[in-house]
C-alpha cells in the first residue's frame, strides 16, 4: 500500500468550505491575541460548539437557515453566550452570524484549533489503532512518530476494531494507513519492533484496558 494519501478530517466540509473555516479561524485568533486570550477564547468556543449547541433545538439548521435573520441569530448567541463567555468570544460569534458562516461554527472552531497548534509549532494527530492503549504505550508511540516525521505533535486516539492488527495516523490533512509491520516504519524507520509488536498483536493488557 502507499505510504501515504490525502484525506479529509470532517468529510462532510468540502475544501472550499474547509478554506472559508480557516480564514475566519486566523481572524479570530487574531483579535483574540489583540486581547491576550487565544487559549481562552479557542476553549471557550469549543465549549459552545460541544456543551451548548447539543441542548439548543436544530440548532445547526437554525444558524445555518438563511430564513433566520441575524438579529435573531445573535438574539440566541446572546441568550447562551452573554454573561458566560468573554466578549472576544461572543464578538467571534457575532462575526460569524454577521457573515452567514455560523453554520459552519463547528468547523470554524475546529479550524482555530488546528491554526493555534501549528502557531505553537505543534501538528494535531489522531493515532487510530484496533484496541486501546495504555497511556504509556500512547506516549511512547507519539514521541517515536514525532521523531520520524520530525515534527512536535499534539494527538489525540481513537479504536476501531475494524484495524484487526493495524494502525492509522492522521497528522494534518495526510493519513498514514496500512500495517504496522511493512508500513509505519516508511515515517523514518524510527518506530521501535517492540513498540510496534505489542500495538499489532494488541497484548492482553491493552486489549481488556
Amino acid at each position: 500500500m502507499a505510504a501515504a494519501s490525502n484525506s479529509r478530517e470532517t468529510p462532510a466540509l468540502d475544501i472550499g468550505a474547509e478554506r472559508i473555516a480557516r480564514v475566519y479561524a486566523q481572524a479570530i485568533i487574531e483579535a483574540a491575541d489583540g486581547k491576550n486570550c487565544r487559549d481562552e477564547v479557542i476553549a471557550e468556543l469549543e465549549q459552545f460548539v460541544s456543551e451548548v449547541l447539543p441542548k439548543v433545538p436544530r440548532a445547526r439548521e437554525v444558524f445555518d437557515s438563511p430564513r433566520v435573520s441575524v438579529d435573531q441569530k445573535n438574539a440566541l448567541i446572546d441568550r447562551f453566550a452573554v454573561g458566560r463567555l468573554r466578549p472576544t468570544t461572543v464578538h467571534a460569534l457575532h462575526v460569524l452570524a454577521r457573515h452567514g458562516r455560523l453554520g459552519i461554527v463547528a468547523e470554524v472552531v475546529a479550524a482555530a484549533r488546528r491554526v493555534a497548534e501549528e502557531m505553537a509549532g505543534r501538528r494535531q494527530a489522531t493515532f487510530t489503532t484496533a484496541v486501546p492503549l495504555a497511556a504509556d504505550d500512547q506516549r511512547r508511540l507519539v514521541a517515536e512518530v514525532e521523531q520520524a516525521v520530525g515534527v512536535t505533535l499534539s494527538p489525540s486516539f481513537a479504536v476501531d476494531p475494524a484495524l484487526i492488527g493495524g494502525l492509522v495516523v492522521r497528522i494534518g490533512d495526510t493519513v498514514y494507513d496500512q500495517s504496522i509491520a511493512t508500513g509505519l516504519t516508511r515515517l523514518g524507520g524510527n518506530l521501535h519492533r517492540r513498540t510496534i509488536h505489542e500495538i499489532q498483536h494488541g497484548r492482553n493488557r491493552l486489549a481488556s484496558a
